[in-house]
């Protein structure tokens, strides 16, 4: 189908954006355009030829503006089927002349209901009834109609009329369900809100977009795909900057915004290391060089293929690291209950997560061929905060919506005779941190460094939390400390030092209260003796009388922090 020529059009608008220098460009092209209110004002002030819509209706405006465009001669010549024979016919019978451009956008509903303090009624006033009927039948009519509805817009019309003189079928298609899309929205928008003043019923509308076919699922027998939201920010991970690397898979997205989610956590220079979705690895430094260094060696065997986020730029000091220049990169197995190392090529990781890149790890990235498969994106810290707002997940016949889980702790009590120093307690906070974004029933063992804390190990996704501490969180921190040891040439013994470290630089974060004092004793056995759990168990005091009697000094955070 050939270019559609524009004749006729209709300009009205709430977002005047744009508006004046593109009527102008109408009206330069010998177009003839009608309008309404505040728009044929600001058209006619600046000297372009337009008219008011009453003209072509021949019907004045009424109730305040509530009755402008909705009139058979308004529609029936944006509806009308240009090539059906009796439309055309109907048309001339009734005086309606085709108009052929809507340029429209809708009254400013979402703004309104923001601003506070607003009225039901001035909420009402702000729902637009003319603009979306409009639309719609512009947009249904695309095969003749060209729907505007977005300055943005206003350039490419332009380019594209100076190019072939009129409209192509496939803008008007793109620019049909661009209205559809908006339409929608704005009418969900509307019930919601109304939906919340007339019946105090909590509604949400998800509208997904740009869905993008990810190569497969969770697993490779399953499709996958990445929608956008309708509020699409730039900087949040579904829309970050790809920077280098093969295509994200599902299970990518899925550890990036677990990585994402435990590195927003801290305010100090942080790494931390995901994998399965768990911080196998986290740690605070004077540096992200530092961190992720002693966030990888908190469990080098599963920082193998794992995604790692930092909250401070990536410069090369960081990449060094990965590369190899300064640490050696070793592999990891088990033998007769021994860590034992050897010597690999490289560190392989499937994803890096930063806000921003230096100018020389960027070069190095883009260029060296042993990065050419590792995943390098860039978000914004701070965007990626403020689009917390809500986690939705599926069940068989409907959908699970929670708020996001963004309260820490809403007390800190020691509770027990013992009693925490403040480096011990704000490496309690760490702890709980990290415990956070733990499958559970998580425990989390984390320690003091020379000039920050890490994870020395963790238990995660168990049936039970007395598991989770001695079948695995006390079982890997063995393992790293034993590596550790035989590499500091120390006169006493590993068991010496294990207990030492336990002891004296090691806090146990629980992420749900302790129901029985088994945990305590367990913990205990290993010779820790601060733990930070959010209490709030019947039996409580049983676990407070274990510390007491043990001397273990334990905070009740108040939070708990459950992950399914």
């Amino acid at each position: 189908m050939e270019a559609k020529e524009i004749k006729r059009a209709i300009i009205s608008l709430s977002d005047k954006t744009g508006s004046m220098e593109f009527a102008q460009y109408l009206d330069k092209k010998g177009i003839e355009i009608y309008s309404t209110g505040g728009t044929f004002k600001l058209l006619k002030d600046n000297g372009i030829n337009v008219k008011e819509v009453t003209e072509l209706t021949g019907f004045p405006e009424m109730m305040d503006g509530r009755i402008k465009t909705l009139n058979p001669k308004v529609h029936g010549g944006i509806l009308a089927v240009r090539d059906n024979e009796d439309h055309i016919k109907q048309a001339l019978e009734n005086g309606v002349e085709m108009i052929d451009l809507l340029v429209v956008n809708l009254y400013p509903f979402e703004q309104a209901i923001l601003k506070q303090g607003v009225s039901l009624e001035e909420a009402i006033e702000n729902i637009d009834i003319g603009g979306p009927a409009m639309l719609r039948s512009g947009a249904k009519n695309y095969r003749f109609v060209t729907v505007i509805t977005e300055p943005s817009d206003y350039k490419r019309f332009i380019d594209e009329y100076e190019s072939s003189g009129g409209t192509s079928l496939k803008f008007r298609e793109e620019l049909a369900l661009k209205v559809f899309a908006k339409t929608s929205k704005y009418d969900a928008m509307i019930s919601e809100y109304l939906e919340k003043a007339l019946n105090d019923n909590f509604k949400k509308t998800i509208i997904l977009q740009n869905g993008k076919v990810l190569r497969y699922g969770e697993n490779s027998h399953q499709k996958g795909i990445l929608f956008s939201d309708d509020k699409v920010t730039e900087g949040t991970l579904a829309n970050a900057i790809m920077i280098n690397g093969k295509e994200m898979s599902y299970n990518n997205y899925m550890d990036a915004q677990a990585a994402l989610d435990t590195v927003l956590e801290f305010d100090e220079p942080a790494a931390v290391v995901i994998k399965h979705t768990n911080p196998c690895g986290a740690a605070t430094a004077e540096n992200i060089r530092k961190a992720v260094e002693i966030a990888w060696f908190s469990d080098p065997i599963s920082a193998m293929g794992s995604v790692v986020a930092f909250n401070r730029e990536f410069d090369m000091d960081a990449l060094r690291f990965f590369r190899g220049d300064e640490i050696k990169h070793l592999s990891f197995t088990v033998e007769n209950d021994k860590l034992v190392s050897s010597e690999i090529k490289r560190k392989f990781i499937e994803v890096i997560i930063a806000p921003s890149y230096s100018e020389e790890a960027l070069k190095y990235i883009s260029t060296k061929k042993n990065f050419e498969n590792v995943r390098v994106l860039q978000i914004s810290l701070e965007v990626s905060r403020k689009t917390k707002d809500f986690n939705l997940k599926r069940i068989d016949g409907g959908y699970l919506y929670q708020t996001t889980d963004n309260e820490l702790c809403s007390k800190l009590d020691t509770v027990t005779k013992a009693k925490f120093s403040e480096d011990m307690l704000k490496l309690a906070e760490f702890s709980y941190k990290c415990c956070k974004h733990t499958k559970s029933n998580a425990i989390v063992l984390c320690r003091k460094t020379d000039n920050g804390f890490q994870v020395l190990g963790m238990g995660a996704g168990q049936p039970n939390r007395v598991d989770s501490l001695r079948k695995l969180a006390v079982t890997k921190a063995k393992e790293n400390l034993e590596y550790e040891y035989r590499s500091m040439n120390l006169d006493i013994t590993f068991e010496d030092y294990f207990k030492k470290v336990i002891s004296e630089q090691t806090v146990l974060a629980s992420d749900a209260f302790f129901p029985f004092d088994d945990t305590v004793k367990t913990a205990a056995g290993y010779g820790i003796k601060y733990i930070i759990q959010p209490g709030g168990s019947q039996n409580d005091q049983d676990s407070i009388d274990a510390c007491d009697e043990l001397g273990i000094a334990m905070i009740f955070a108040g939070n708990r922090h459950f992950r399914h």
